[in-house]
């Protein structure tokens, strides 16, 4: 992919989607993906999020690519339309569907520290619904230890219930990278971290803009937490106990993810409290500071 100015602007119509942020929820991908698509050569898509790879209705075996993953092109000039479903880089079988898609498109992730992002994925489905389970039963109704390889039975679990109660599963980082890579070659990955992004926008949006090969903003739009979580929840606050037990849940894939994505993970609590940096109460106090 090669996208310059010098392009002669195209006919107006659809575009297939042509590059993806793939993950992960809760992680800033609406913040980075909002941010891009006011780019002069990106094209809004309808929708954010498409959930086109993790739809389960689809007939994979013969999928139409031209009818249901296009979107309008909204001006001569635009060069890509970026499809930014976070459900991608977890969801069994959704990269090898992109890959028979598109195998040489651009894929670009965001990771959070994994306890943070499963508090903070708890606390959205609460504040969505209270009929969704409380702290103590989102963790033991899909008490996943290693990445899933398939969706269950739709007749036995209705997917949607499933996609939003794998808050454990979508932390095992390094899993999903190590499958990613197998799919993808690692050129075509732009691995984001979301505490460096906050902490320097602009340059995460610069170090994005680079690797689609777009040309930088003049002025990186000002930075904005689109879809930020409840101030407060009710519920049950998560425990010291539950802290400890969880970080060692990730402690092993942890590992794997440092040493797969060369992220500086020093700074998440999750590093800290398996390292002794953190005492897992404080953690667990900051997080039902969000509890009421």
């Amino acid at each position: 992919m090669n996208v310059s100015d010098a392009t002669p602007p195209g006919p107006l119509g659809v575009m297939a989607y042509n590059y993806a942020v793939v993950g992960v929820q809760k992680g800033g991908t609406s913040t980075l993906a909002v941010t891009l698509n006011q780019h002069r050569l990106i094209c809004q898509p309808p929708d954010k999020e498409r959930h086109y790879f993790d739809d389960e209705t689809v007939d994979w075996s013969a999928p139409d690519y031209a009818r249901d993953y296009s979107a309008p092109r909204r001006a001569p000039i635009h060069r890509l339309v970026g499809d930014a479903s976070p459900t991608y880089l977890y969801w069994p079988h959704a990269l090898e569907r992109m890959r028979a898609y598109d195998a040489s498109m651009p894929l670009v992730a965001v990771f959070r520290d994994p306890l943070e992002r499963l508090f903070s994925h708890w606390v959205m489905l609460r504040s969505r619904n209270l009929a969704w389970p409380d702290w103590p039963d989102f963790l033991t109704e899909w008490p996943h230890t290693s990445l899933p390889d398939e969706v269950p039975d739709p007749a036995e679990v209705r997917t949607m219930r499933w996609r939003h109660m794998t808050g454990i599963a979508r932390g095992f980082y390094g899993e999903q990278l190590q499958r990613g890579f197998e799919l993808f070659p690692r050129h075509q990955w732009l691995l984001l971290e979301l505490r460096s992004m906050l902490g320097d926008f602009e340059e995460t949006v610069h170090r994005t803009t680079d690797f689609l090969e777009l040309p930088r903003f003049d002025r990186v739009p000002p930075l904005k937490n689109w879809h930020a979580g409840a101030d407060v929840v009710p519920g049950t606050a998560p425990t010291a106990d539950d802290v400890s037990r969880l970080a060692e849940v990730y402690a092993k894939d942890l590992a794997v993810f440092e040493e797969l994505s060369g992220i500086d993970t020093s700074a998440w609590p999750t590093r800290l409290v398996l390292d002794g940096g953190m005492d897992p109460g404080e953690l667990a106090a900051r997080f039902a500071r969000k509890v009421r």
